[in-house]
């Protein structure tokens, strides 16, 4: 990587909100669960989903409803298909 593509990165960096970046990786986190439920990969959604519960005490604002919502539907769902 160059001098100045590097430092570009370290600026975005600096220029990103926390609170943001946890954000966007709760919801990558919800969206990899569900995909890795839907192939009956289990031990991956566990993982997926154990890593978003990590997240949430960390999100803040109007989305935390909706992404604790989203975890406790993946939990179930994850009950559902570890019993069958």
């Amino acid at each position: 990587m160059a001098e100045d593509e590097l430092r570009q990165l370290q600026e975005q960096l600096a220029a990103l909100a926390v609170s943001d970046f946890v954000v966007s990786a709760a919801s990558t986190l919800a969206s990899l669960a569900a995909g890795k439920l839907e192939t009956g990969d289990l031990a991956q959604a566990k993982q997926a989903i154990d890593a978003l519960a990590s997240l949430l005490p960390h999100v803040e604002g109007e989305l935390a409803g909706e992404l604790k919502a989203a975890l406790t539907s993946l939990q179930v769902a994850f009950a559902q298909a570890a019993s069958a």
